[in-house]
């Protein structure tokens, strides 16, 4: 799966938030506040977020809808894999452990964490 950038991931994030197609005007509301983001921009994003095959195009009268192709979850979970192979040698437990070691996380994370584990393990 291809790479977003950060300013790509923002407009994903709000296409993911919406639930239904979203328009340019629906996004660029969404996105309001975070960058002094233009309406051009915002179309520029999307488009290259259609030809990387990020997001579906759909026209409705003098509009665009746009719907995501990949799923937050599984955009997120692919990231995550990438993340953990490329820093921690596909260790979990070493970016654990690092994240522990440099106070990135702390006992709340932790018991989140454990807590988590336990749910998918049926205790």
């Amino acid at each position: 799966m291809k790479k977003l950038g950060d300013a790509e991931l923002e407009i994903m994030l709000a296409v993911w938030g919406a639930g239904e197609p979203a328009s340019s005007s629906y996004v660029q509301e969404k996105l309001r506040g975070s960058r002094d983001w233009t309406l051009p921009a915002i179309l520029t994003s999307l488009n290259r977020l259609v030809d990387k095959g990020f997001l579906a195009c759909e026209k409705r009268g003098r509009g665009n809808w746009y719907r995501p192709l990949v799923s937050e979850s599984d955009y997120k979970a692919a990231e995550g894999r990438g993340i953990i192979n490329r820093l921690y040698g596909g260790s979990f437990t070493g970016m654990v452990a690092a994240l522990c070691d440099g106070r990135a996380i702390g006992e709340d994370d932790l018991a989140e964490l454990r807590q988590y584990l336990d749910t998918l393990e049926g205790k």
